[in-house]
């Protein structure tokens, strides 16, 4: 898949796919009586992105909203929690945080079939390559500057300050998240991948020093957000479903992993191969040095192990797009081909162990 095949593939809408369609007119019906200012009548329509929890444009003659909901069907213990990403969003951007406006949730199955949140839509652009292939060099260095900033500017929360002291455990989040992952993995398992099950068996013992716990995104990355129009300013940072509070030294190494990561026909973004200078996007030393100079965090001692842990996360996650694949409840037209990526996130992970000693 070409990079203009991806932008193509991966923006915009599309019509509602047949399992994941649902009474519009219960819907609209909903939103007057809880919503302030909603009318319709209401055209609905589906965003080709969105692996995880379907999303939907929704148009009405005045405004334009977003709703995201759990898919239907048998899902994944703890995940797809709608819940928390609306109780996030609405945390943050009472602190002038860029999310988009949260309107309402709604924990009644009986509107659209699972429990949804509504927001006002973001106007902007989504890039889904981190080359940023329609751009130029100054805007591509703004908006990475601004990336960086946002990126510190969540770490620097206070969790309790801002309402969200009980959003998670926080502390050995990293062998927490080891766990949680190579559980879900079992859970969506479809063959044996050996760099898997050396993963496992290794990350548990060779974890980063614990850090102070933060508010962490959990898939922080340029096409999980949305740009300005008109100007290289990061409006809206989406889809929240795997933040709580843990370690920001593993979310921002997490956002790292474009500067090494495979590049796949599946659409997974990758830095690697393109001259980064004449591009204006910073070297992966530059980036991390920004990063340090504006939260005081510095993961460039325990690196290798970060990697190590967030590609084998990252194969977690895409193994459990492959069994949602598998189950019928995958959202995205895409999503089958993600299962191709599971092998290779695997080898570079343990490529990264390796380099750590393993």
């Amino acid at each position: 898949m070409t990079t203009s095949e991806r932008q193509s593939a991966f923006s915009g809408t599309r019509e509602v796919a047949e399992r994941l369609q649902f009474d519009v007119g219960r819907l609209e019906t909903y939103l007057s009586e809880h919503v302030p200012g909603f009318a319709g009548p209401v055209l609905v329509s589906q965003f080709k992105g969105g692996q995880s929890n379907p999303t939907y444009l929704i148009d009405t003659p005045l405004r334009r909203y977003v709703l995201r909901r759990k898919p239907p069907g048998k899902l994944l213990p703890s995940a797809h929690a709608v819940d928390r990403e609306h109780r996030v969003i609405s945390a943050l951007y009472a602190q002038g945080f860029p999310v988009a406006e949260p309107l309402v949730f709604c924990a009644d199955e009986s509107i659209v079939g699972t429990a949804f949140f509504l927001t006002a839509f973001a106007a902007g652009r989504v890039f889904w390559e981190p080359q940023m292939p329609d751009s130029y060099p100054t805007e591509r260095a703004q908006v990475y500057d601004g990336i960086n900033a946002t990126l510190a500017r969540l770490h620097a929360f206070d969790p309790t300050a801002i309402g969200l002291g009980d959003y998670g455990r926080g502390e050995q989040y990293v062998a927490r998240q080891v766990a949680r992952w190579s559980k879900q993995y079992r859970a969506s398992e479809i063959e044996r991948i050996d760099d898997m099950e050396r993963l496992i068996d290794w990350l548990p013992a060779h974890l980063p020093p614990e850090q102070l716990p933060r508010l962490v995104h959990g898939d922080y990355r340029l096409d999980n957000m949305i740009v300005a129009a008109d100007a290289p300013a990061i409006i809206a940072v989406l889809d929240w479903e795997l933040s709580t509070l843990g370690d920001p030294l593993a979310d921002f190494s997490y956002h790292l992993m474009q500067w090494h990561m495979p590049h796949a026909d599946a659409g997974t973004g990758s830095l690697l191969g393109f001259d980064l200078g004449q591009l204006g996007i910073p070297s992966l030393d530059a980036y991390i040095d920004l990063y340090v100079a504006r939260s005081g965090l510095d993961p460039r001692p325990h690196l290798p192990v970060y990697f190590a842990y967030n590609f084998f996360r990252l194969a977690a996650i895409m193994q459990g797009i492959a069994g949602r694949v598998r189950d019928g409840t995958a959202s995205s037209a895409l999503a089958a081909s993600k299962a191709q990526l599971v092998r290779p996130l695997a080898a570079k992970a343990f490529e990264f162990a390796s380099a750590a000693g393993a």
